[in-house]
């Protein structure tokens, strides 16, 4: 055998050996979720993008709970809402509703989004509330404008909702509004792999993977754990 083919042969192992360990660390990463001796209770969110979820395969799996993606600021209702809504209460899951906030839009009109797209139902767990930045809006508040847009659409939703809502802190929004050092609300943040400590109080809730994969949905989902 030539020099040169045998180089071509140890290119193209190392190349195999590479797509191996990659495709071993996406299994790996697919399939992870935190203990559930540290965690007993776990949950996804969806959105349409998750297609038709299969709710009792999913209940069967290990889902605890699921925060159905409900509306995007006050511009629309996710497409898979009202069906994922009866499906997952049919299922026996436990479910809530999740709005993402927009900055560019008034917390009035989409506080109005929320209340005539979302019924209330007095067995689900409290509103989610995300607060992030998204391409779509390049608008950037100071902060005391926020807070008070985030007083007016809390206090319309839990009104309609009875419960104190959630709030999903991204780290840049977090660290840009500084949300959980003024409003009094439980705080959900994210981390993957690693739990979070980036807001002023501890959370609640924890997306501990969002690249997790599950029987029964399609693609990606978000894994959610409480803390005891």
């Amino acid at each position: 055998m030539s020099r040169g083919n045998r180089k071509l042969i140890r290119w193209g192992l190392l190349l195999l050996g590479l797509a191996l360990a990659s495709f071993a660390l996406w299994n790996y990463v697919a399939g992870w979720a935190p203990s559930r001796d540290a965690y007993p209770v776990q949950g996804i969110v969806v959105n349409e993008s998750n297609g038709q979820p299969i709710w009792a395969e999913l209940g069967a799996t290990g889902v605890d709970f699921a925060y159905i993606t409900a509306t995007e600021g006050a511009r629309g209702r996710d497409l898979q809402f009202q069906a994922n809504l009866a499906a997952v209460q049919e299922a026996g899951i436990r479910f809530g509703a999740l709005h993402h906030f927009d900055l560019c839009r008034s917390a009035s009109e989409q506080a109005t989004m929320f209340i005539t797209s979302v019924p209330r139902n007095d067995s689900a767990l409290p509103p989610a509330v995300q607060l992030d930045f998204s391409e779509g809006c390049k608008s950037r508040p100071n902060r005391a404008l926020i807070l008070s847009e985030l007083a007016t659409f809390l206090n319309q939703i839990e009104a309609h909702s009875g419960t104190p809502a959630i709030l999903l802190l991204t780290p840049a929004f977090e660290k840009e509004y500084r949300v959980s050092k003024s409003i009094d609300r439980n705080i959900w943040l994210e981390g993957n792999g690693l739990s979070p400590d980036y807001s002023a109080r501890p959370w609640v809730m924890w997306t501990a993977n969002t690249q997790r994969r599950l029987s029964g949905i399609d693609g990606a989902v978000r894994w959610v754990v409480v803390r005891k």
